[in-house]
């Protein structure tokens, strides 16, 4: 591999910096994703929060995800104006470089909200509330390409853009609700389209929730086949509850099947988290949906979802799978 360095002004609105000049290492583009989703990561660093090795030493998180537990991919949420300035256009930029200078490959999830985007919750940005169709679907196009255009400047390139998170009853309500004829397939295309503008070879991803449901895909897909909304990936969140994890594996993987056969697209795991008091069920978990996904030949990867955070962090989240700083066995899954 190749490393290469870039020189690029920029003027930093994220609340924190990174050097002007990194190196940029390749990563293995194509294999398969063993990934996590650090998108805290600066604002837990701002915090005062470290992480350690297995000896004790503090280490940068992404490099410990990567040396010990053999991550090899970061997801990064992006929201259009945080009230805070996390998870904004100029921190994305920060984390990501910083993925690429250890040769990591890249995912970005665009939320396409000020905050959190969810099946219950894809509130429009403050910004775009009084937007119609052509005008909403211009803001995002913006958006997007502002985003991804800032990467590039750098020299990052993402292998995946998810357009939208979690996005089974639609995005950017309540105009862009899959209810609301084929304004949410447009306003797909509408980002799909200016991906593939700034990232020809990026793999775009339709997102949503509950990887075990397969109605709730079919719905969605059905949908975006019917409205001709365009995707290159199935992207699944899957949460399983403690003592039932063996169920919710065989029922990702018969839909993994199921949703390629009728779609001819494969799969990748978005979101993957249980119980931070339950590692060694988490461990078996993620190795059992590795292994099976790989048989059906169309699971590109899985991404943990914060394993970093500590028990209770952000108002509540229990889905970390660090301890004081450091990685349990949970991560172990991704060293087979």
């Amino acid at each position: 591999m190749v490393a290469f360095c870039v020189q690029v002004s920029c003027t930093q609105e994220s609340p924190v910096t990174e050097p002007r000049q990194q190196e940029i290492v390749p990563g293995e583009s194509g294999t398969f994703a063993k990934g996590a989703d650090v998108s805290w990561l600066t604002q837990m660093e701002s915090e005062g929060l470290q992480f350690t090795d297995k000896n004790g030493t503090v280490t940068e998180c992404m490099k410990l995800l990567k040396e010990e537990c053999n991550v090899n991919a970061i997801r990064l949420r992006v929201w259009v104006n945080p009230a805070e300035g996390w998870n904004n256009a100029d921190d994305v930029l920060v984390k990501a470089r910083r993925a690429a200078s250890l040769g990591l490959r890249l995912m970005i999830d665009f939320h396409f909200s000020d905050t959190w985007a969810d099946p219950a919750h894809q509130q429009t940005p403050a910004a775009w509330v009084d937007y119609d169709l052509p005008q909403m679907k211009t803001a995002l196009s913006s958006h997007v390409k502002d985003v991804l255009s800032k990467l590039k400047s750098f020299g990052v390139t993402p292998e995946w853009v998810q357009i939208g998170n979690e996005t089974r009853t639609g995005m950017l309500w309540p105009l862009g609700s899959i209810d609301n004829g084929d304004n949410y397939a447009q306003l797909t295309n509408a980002g799909y389209d200016t991906v593939k503008d700034v990232f020809p070879d990026a793999k775009v991803i339709v997102h949503i929730d509950s990887g075990n449901n397969l109605g709730l895909y079919t719905k969605v897909f059905d949908y975006m086949k019917n409205k001709g909304g365009k995707y290159d990936l199935i992207g699944m969140s899957l949460y399983p509850e403690t003592g039932k994890s063996k169920d919710y594996v065989r029922e990702c993987v018969s839909n993994i099947t199921s949703l390629s056969t009728k779609y001819g697209k494969s799969v990748v795991i978005c979101e993957i988290g249980m119980d931070y008091d339950q590692p060694e069920e988490c461990r078996d978990c993620i190795s059992s949906l590795i292994a099976k996904g790989l048989e059906t030949g169309k699971l590109e990867g899985v991404f943990y979802w914060e394993p970093e955070a500590p028990a209770g962090y952000n108002e509540g989240y229990g889905k970390g799978c660090f301890s004081s700083g450091t990685p349990t066995v949970a991560l172990d899954a991704f060293k087979d």
